[in-house]
């Protein structure tokens, strides 16, 4: 299969990489507030909490959260609804973020709902929120309960005795929302991997890429510096968490030096838990439909011998999948004037060659760079070699392009957005998304190997 694979990228190297002009899809996205939001407690049945800062789900004892939202001024099809929930600071978090459902009832009253009189939860279950720690956003997917303008109405339970709490509506910014988007892009049956690298800081570019992602369905990743300057707690809680953070259910990341500037980078491998991969090494592999895809960490040793190379080449080995994608921090090529190509990062590449794959993303230098499709030792290569993206423009400040190396096909240092990939079943089409009010664009379209 993989002979027949070559052939065909053979028989399209003419066109298959034709680089088209597009826009980025239009789409509006409103964020409302709770106008109403309780909790509910079994063995203090008469009281109401209302008014308390924080909202609970717990079954020990058993706490059950109620929201109400009122959307308005929404025209066209929404094709995106999230309710969005941010934990209290000062706690320990819990391995359970609680199961959220639609409730008929929207007429219960804030300050007089008790444990007695609670409405009931009569819709259906619309997803569940995993392990949650202190300070973060978290998500869960309610497009099929919000239809148009109107008043909603959520509840949320758990089955775990380690209960999860979230700031309310008295909390101010961190009180519970629902994100509503319309008119975007229009939905495809291939899967979608959207991202970037170097991303929140004190600036507002890690806001605008954040407003893009909300709305764009499918996997988010990062190619590393998630937060600046020094990957703490501290900073995941203060930049990334209220931008990026609201997308935690859906992404992948992979590490940056800055995110390793705190020992053991311990305030990444804190905020994204088991989204980082196992045994906080930070790599590891998952599936997007036709495609198989590999996060890498590129602060650890990634010589030939190295423990994560030698796990890379099994990875690939056992894998069934036709296509393959990489990402990580360094890049092995790249024109930034900041950071020099990280030759240390070549036998990641080789063993990505070695096995057929296709793409490798990057970040590091804080622009948007792609390079035509490469062999290890940056020659083009379009039967086998892959191709590859600097996609450093999540929100940090830019960076400038010094000498322009070999085979870069496309730059922007000015730009904010997020490139995405739609992953089809043996090819690919990439976009560059600009942030609202800029307009660099790139697209184009690749075959599998």
């Amino acid at each position: 299969m993989r002979a027949r694979r070559a052939v065909l990228a053979l028989l399209l190297a003419a066109t298959a990489f034709t680089v088209t002009a597009a826009s980025p899809a239009s789409a509006a996205t409103s964020t409302f507030s709770a106008v109403a939001d309780t909790y509910v407690q079994n063995d203090t049945a008469g009281t109401n909490y209302g008014t308390s800062a924080q909202v609970v789900v717990d079954n020990s004892p058993v706490r059950r959260t109620f929201l109400r939202f009122t959307v308005s001024g929404v025209s066209g099809t929404i094709t995106s609804a999230r309710l969005r929930l941010h934990t209290i600071s000062g706690n320990s978090g819990s391995p359970s973020g609680g199961t959220w459902s639609a409730a008929s009832n929207t007429t219960w009253s804030e300050t007089g709902t008790t444990w007695a009189n609670q409405p009931a939860i009569d819709g259906g279950a619309l997803g569940s929120i995993g392990s949650v720690s202190a300070s973060g956003w978290y998500e869960v997917d309610v497009t099929s309960v919000v239809t148009g303008n109107g008043t909603f109405g959520f509840a949320g339970t758990s089955s775990n005795s380690d209960g999860a709490y979230f700031d309310t509506r008295e909390s101010g910014a961190t009180g519970p929302q629902l994100v509503v988007t319309t008119g975007a892009t229009e939905p495809s049956a291939d899967p979608v991997l959207v991202g970037a690298g170097d991303i929140a800081d004190s600036g507002s570019g890690d806001s605008a890429t954040a407003t893009l992602l909300d709305g764009i369905d499918g996997t988010v990743f990062t190619t590393g510096d998630n937060v600046y300057e020094n990957g703490t707690a501290s900073e995941f809680s203060t930049y990334y968490a209220p931008t990026w953070g609201r997308h935690l259910s859906r992404t992948y990341p992979s590490p940056g030096n800055h995110d390793y500037n705190t020992s053991g980078a311990t305030g990444y491998y804190t905020y994204f838990g088991a989204r980082a991969g196992p045994s906080g090494r930070g790599y590891y592999s998952y599936d997007l439909g036709n495609w198989h895809i590999v996060a890498l960490n590129s602060n650890i040793s990634m010589t030939a011998t190295s423990a994560q190379t030698q796990w890379l080449r099994s990875d690939l080995a056992a894998s069934t999948k036709p296509c393959t994608l990489a990402y990580w921090h360094h890049p092995l090529f790249t024109s930034g004037a900041n950071h020099a190509p990280s030759t240390s990062t070549r036998p990641l590449y080789q063993a990505l060659y070695d096995n057929n794959a296709d793409v490798a993303i990057w970040g590091h230098n804080h622009q948007y760079e792609r390079f035509a499709p490469t062999n290890p030792s940056g020659a083009v290569d379009t039967t086998r070699g892959l191709r590859t993206w600097v996609a450093g423009m999540g929100g940090a400040g830019h960076y400038s392009f010094g000498t322009i190396q070999p085979h870069s096909e496309a730059r922007n240092s000015s730009t904010y957005g997020v490139l995405k990939l739609t992953l089809h079943s043996t090819s690919y089409d990439w976009q560059f998304i600009p942030v609202a009010g800029q307009t660099y664009t790139d697209s184009g379209t690749g075959a599998c190997h």
